[in-house]
């Protein structure tokens, strides 16, 4: 009897779950509750404007970022004093005097500003008259829709408030109904952290607020916001204090429904220029967009948001925990079977890199483009020793690729100011870039040795433009930024120095963020692994451009001949991938930074296939490091594990990843809390790179094609039994749609979009039109495997753990442009 009710039990949740998913309720997060703090409040943007919603009844506080709104001013960071100490520092990083080459780089090399803050813009206010007590309350973020909306009932009333960021009108909508004629009776203010003014006139509201001044470059940036209000009832012009002279609020009496438009804008033009005018801004934003009604305003909005976030969609089962508000559904996520909220974090990702980076914008910072904070955590800058890189992990893989334009632009404007800190600090040719960069693009170390010595931050961006060459085979895109790719070469010709006793060229000075070897007090170091990774990629990436292009066959030689002489990656004595030349890592180290694994994730370095000394190694390195860490470190630990082609260790990091930490104040009693209750990523404190780690991770789980093929689900976890993935995208130009059940592929649906071979890699036997048994290598060179050294192998006295390496089916298909290929399991 017991066993029947269970099962009865389990098909009425399983009918709920399925029913509410028809009603989007699993593409959602909700809530019983308004916001109390920032980390409950819900995020919509439209990478121009950033809003956090709270939810509030009878106030409602929504708070604002505008993407350009930053401290200080156009600036530069280069130390003029570098060059003439630099071979004094090698001398002593090759003499084993680190820590003395350590206080050179910071009295000399790290010289100028630390780079300027990401700033928040304000908050819009609304104010209801009375104070009835509200019921029947829920607010939710649509993430389908990009709206966010909050239903709740006072006196009878029922009211609705939907806000959203309006992907086509560059405005912020915010409108509130009653189902009770004339019941609407409130007040709208703006406000700011910072110094500013507000004036309301007619129907509008309008604030000033003034830039920072930081470390002595003076604020060159105002912010101008506009609140907008259009009503059916009465507006009345307002001052909240008997001090103001003039109208400071706007009051709306006996009104059915107010829709407010809201538009800011700063007089940032680019990085070296300042003389943008924010008010012309915001009037022909709040024209253009006045010019529609709010039906109008939403349906095109949710057109293009679906254009964008709608070709990608991931099923996983669901039980009763998907039922609950978010909050709860993630406090009790680790002791249920909600496979379903994996595919909530996944969307979550997609939905936040849409949010906060779209064409003509700026770059999704550290925390996207939300900020509240009058000095975010890190400055909420540009990380490029990985944070940077990961929040654009996804978006080639999932689709997104209307999200990378703002990257690119700023690897373009570094590719500029990062020539001229290679040639004078340096003296080398091309460009670079160091562990930090803002939206004025230095290019300078800053922090301190321990963090800013690193020379590889231009680089690695410029690998994002490469992939997305292989994912498009887009030779006129390749033609474009080929000088860049070149560029970011071109320094590791004159960078590298030769290896005392070797015949080796490395990278000096250097770390490997952000720790140095067992034994020594600094992470200044020459040649460390990651350094060696990125810097073959840099060269490997120019060498093939080159040639596809057909041009630089000169450079392409002197390309070829620096690569030969990078060091191989080495394997310790405790079967490990060493992080540095020298065999100095601790076994029982727990670093966040697991850096010298790039060669696993993103890059294509070390294979099961091709490379499985390394692939064991990294095996090894991943055991040693443990699976817990902050959360962008959890983020890039799945993609890892991912590679490694275990997707249950891969579900086990999501699940770690996947525990509620209510606010920063309780980080203590929530040590294990990896996410806040508004799923935002918690380091802690937030940082937005670990959300897009965990999408790009749960992607990576479901395809790969990095390694000579693309392989169809090689991280199956077992939790995912069945389920299915639309739109995933595969270098060499393909879309990919699969299913799966009893944990294998049942079906998948391959779309050429370039034509070329499509070689297919599965756990299973495969069947298909002209689907043949592949040999050789493959011929398509947009996903074909790394050629690298073969590692020096350390003698063991730990041989450490055996990686599993999976056996495989490979089959070839020659695709025609536009075909569609359709393959099941035999």
């Amino acid at each position: 009897m017991k066993k029947t009710l269970s099962l009865i039990i389990t098909a009425v949740v399983a009918v709920a779950v399925s029913a509410r998913n028809d009603r989007r309720e699993l593409m959602q997060l909700w809530y019983d509750r308004p916001a109390t703090q920032w980390l409950e409040a819900l995020p919509v943007g439209n990478s121009h404007l950033g809003a956090m919603v709270y939810g509030g009844t009878t106030d409602e506080t929504i708070q604002l970022n505008e993407e350009t709104f930053w401290s200080g001013g156009p600036h530069q960071n280069n130390s003029t004093r570098s060059l003439g100490r630099l071979a004094e520092v090698r001398n002593l990083i090759f003499n084993g005097k680190e820590e003395e080459a350590a206080k050179l780089i910071n009295q000399d090399f790290i010289v100028g500003p630390h780079g300027m803050r990401f700033l928040p813009m304000g908050h819009l206010r609304m104010k209801m008259d009375g104070n009835g007590k509200a019921t029947d309350y829920q607010r939710n973020l649509q993430l389908d829709r990009a709206v966010a909306e909050t239903h709740f009932k006072i006196d009878g009333v029922n009211y609705t408030r939907t806000v959203f960021a309006s992907m086509t009108s560059k405005v912020l909508v915010v409108r509130l109904t009653a189902d009770r004629k004339g019941a609407i009776n409130m007040t709208a203010t703006l406000d700011a952290p910072f110094d500013y003014t507000t004036k309301a006139d007619g129907k509008q509201i309008t604030m000033s607020v003034k830039g920072c001044k930081q470390e002595g470059i003076d604020a060159a940036l105002t912010a101008e916001c506009v609140a907008e209000i259009r009503t059916d009832g009465k507006v009345v012009e307002k001052c909240l204090n008997d001090s103001c002279n003039t109208a400071n609020a706007l009051h709306v009496e006996k009104a059915s429904e107010v829709t407010m438009l809201l538009s800011a804008a700063t007089n940032f033009v680019n990085y070296h220029d300042v003389s943008g005018n924010a008010a012309k801004r915001n009037n022909e934003w709040l024209n253009a967009a006045e010019a529609l009604t709010y039906n109008q305003l939403l349906e095109q909005h949710e057109k293009e948001w679906k254009r964008q976030f709608g070709n990608v969609k991931l099923t996983l089962d669901a039980d009763s925990n998907a039922l609950l508000p978010t909050d709860q559904r993630l406090l009790h996520f680790a002791e249920s079977k909600d496979m379903a909220m994996v595919a909530l974090m996944f969307h979550y990702g997609r939905y936040l890199l849409i949010a906060s980076s779209q064409e003509g914008g700026q770059a999704a910072n550290l925390q996207g483009v939300w900020n509240d904070n009058t000095h975010a955590p890190w400055d909420s800058k540009y990380t490029i020793n990985i944070n940077t890189e990961m929040n654009y992990w996804p978006a080639e893989v999932t689709n997104l690729r209307s999200t990378v334009g703002p990257l690119f632009s700023l690897i373009k404007d570094l590719s500029v100011t990062g020539t001229t800190t290679a040639k004078q600090m340096y003296g080398c040719r091309g460009w670079m870039a160091h562990h930090n960069t803002d939206i004025w693009r230095i290019a300078g170390p800053i922090d301190g040795a321990q963090w800013g010595m690193f020379p590889n931050g231009g680089a690695w961006l410029t690998t994002h433009l490469w992939q997305h060459y292989l994912y498009t085979g887009n030779k006129d895109f390749l033609k474009q930024w080929y000088p860049v790719i070149k560029g970011a070469a071109e320094f590791y010709l004159d960078y590298l120095q030769p290896m005392p006793g070797t015949t080796w060229r490395v990278a000096v000075p250097s770390v490997s963020p952000e720790q140095g070897p067992t034994g020594k007090h600094t992470a200044v170091t020459a040649g460390c692994t990651m350094d060696n990774q990125i810097a073959f990629d840099a060269l490997s990436n120019a060498i093939q451009a080159s040639e596809v292009l057909a041009i630089d066959e000169p450079l392409r030689q002197e390309m070829k001949k620096m690569r030969d002489l990078l060091p191989p990656m080495h394997v310790g004595r405790y079967a490990q991938l060493q992080e540095w030349l020298i065999d100095a890592d601790d076994p029982h180290n727990e670093h966040r930074h697991i850096s010298h694994l790039y060669g696993l994730y993103p890059s294509n370095q070390i294979s099961p296939f091709s490379h499985p000394e390394l692939f064991r190694a990294a095996a090894n390195t991943l055991h040693q490091r443990g699976d817990m860490a902050t959360g962008w470190s959890l983020g890039w630990k799945v993609n890892f594990w991912a590679r490694m082609l275990d997707g249950n260790h891969a579900f086990r990091i999501i699940r770690n990843m996947l525990h509620l930490l209510p606010s920063d104040k309780l980080a203590a009693q929530y040590p294990e809390g990896r996410t806040y209750p508004n799923l935002f990523d918690a380091h802690p404190p937030f940082q937005i790179d670990g959300n897009f780690g965990v999408t790009a991770g749960v992607a990576e789980m479901l395809i790969q094609s990095h390694d000579g093929a693309v392989h169809l689900l090689p991280a199956l976890p077992d939790d995912w039994t069945k389920g299915s993935i639309n739109g995933l995208c595969a270098r060499g130009g393909f879309e990919v749609d699969m299913t799966w059940n009893n944990h294998q592929l049942t079906q998948a649906t391959i779309h050429s979009t370039i034509g070329g071979t499509l070689r297919l890699r599965s756990a299973v036997p495969l069947k298909g039109k002209k689907l043949r048994k592949a040999k050789g290598q493959c011929p398509n060179m947009l996903y074909a495997p790394a050629v690298i050294a073969k590692p020096i192998v350390a003698k063991r006295i730990d041989e450490g753990v055996d990686a599993n390496i999976p056996s495989v089916y490979e089959y070839d298909i020659m695709t025609q442009p536009g075909q569609v290929v359709t393959i099941t399991a035999k």
